[in-house]
């Protein structure tokens, strides 16, 4: 599961497991199979929400 990183000074990091690495990659090949070009494969992901579930501690 993805975890944030607060960071005061600037932006938040999203630390990510192996599994979530795995995922991410797997999404992005199921979407990008039969696309042939950058412009075809940024106008795909432009048009797409990926997601990551957060961990959040009890």
């Amino acid at each position: 599961m993805a975890k944030i990183l607060e960071n005061e000074k600037g932006r938040r990091l999203i630390k990510l497991d192996t599994n979530d690495v795995i995922n991410v990659v797997r999404e992005y090949q199921n979407l990008t199979y039969n696309l042939k070009n950058y412009n075809e494969i940024r106008n795909t992901l432009d048009n797409c929400e990926l997601y990551l579930p957060e961990d959040i501690s009890i």
